[in-house]
């Protein structure tokens, strides 16, 4: 049976520890309707523990307003962009979330953007890719893309394609940090992830 606030198998509910950490930044979570993974999905998580953020189960939406359920400038807004990485660098560039053009270059130091939300899309990088060209009003959005800080906590429980990529949650925690949320905020995030993932081995040992 699961449980019904957050909808996993009752041997991996951790609403016990969940802690609700406030944030000046909303983040808005754009969930493909047939994301696969149920039982070690963490985008409900993240909503959760998030007071000051939405969750949205769909393919599409008209425009920014109609997926977050309010009015809000989607000059003031990120969207977690899905691009191979930021391009014309000679070497990686640090961890942390950075800003680039719709051409994939860097936007210099100078000329971050302050913003009052970030979009995060959820699925298999398929699904992602998906709500990304669906939903054409995300191109008006500033484009920021991450470059994490430590692999993802999965390991062995979930084969990623590419080899920096992190769970939803993850990446929501390292760049609410980037943003200026509080460390603790995110290592709070990375927290309720790590136990959900030690109970999945845990009752894979049983």
């Amino acid at each position: 049976m699961n449980c019904p606030n957050c909808q996993k198998p009752a041997e991996l509910c951790v609403c016990d520890a969940i802690r609700p950490q406030p944030t000046k930044t909303h983040v808005l979570i754009l969930q493909h309707p047939q994301e696969p993974d149920k039982e070690l999905g963490s985008a409900l998580l993240a909503n959760r523990m998030l007071p000051n953020s939405t969750l949205k189960i769909g393919l599409s939406w008209p425009n920014l307003a109609k997926a977050l359920g309010r009015e809000a400038q989607p000059s003031r807004w990120a969207v977690l962009h899905l691009g191979s990485g930021i391009k014309e660098l000679t070497a990686r560039p640090a961890p942390g979330l950075h800003f680039v053009t719709k051409n994939g270059t860097l936007l210099p130091e100078a000329d971050r953007p302050s913003i009052d939300g970030l979009v995060v899309l959820d699925g298999t990088w398929s699904q992602a890719k998906t709500l990304w060209w669906r939903n054409a009003w995300l191109l008006k959005l500033k484009r920021a893309i991450l470059v994490p800080s430590r692999p993802s906590l999965y390991r062995e429980l979930r084969k990623e394609p590419r080899r920096e990529c992190l769970s939803t949650i993850e990446s929501i925690a390292e760049s609410l940090t980037s943003l200026g949320e509080p460390p603790a905020t995110g290592e709070e995030l990375r927290k309720i992830f790590a136990l959900l993932l030690d109970r999945k081995r845990a009752a894979g040992k049983r």
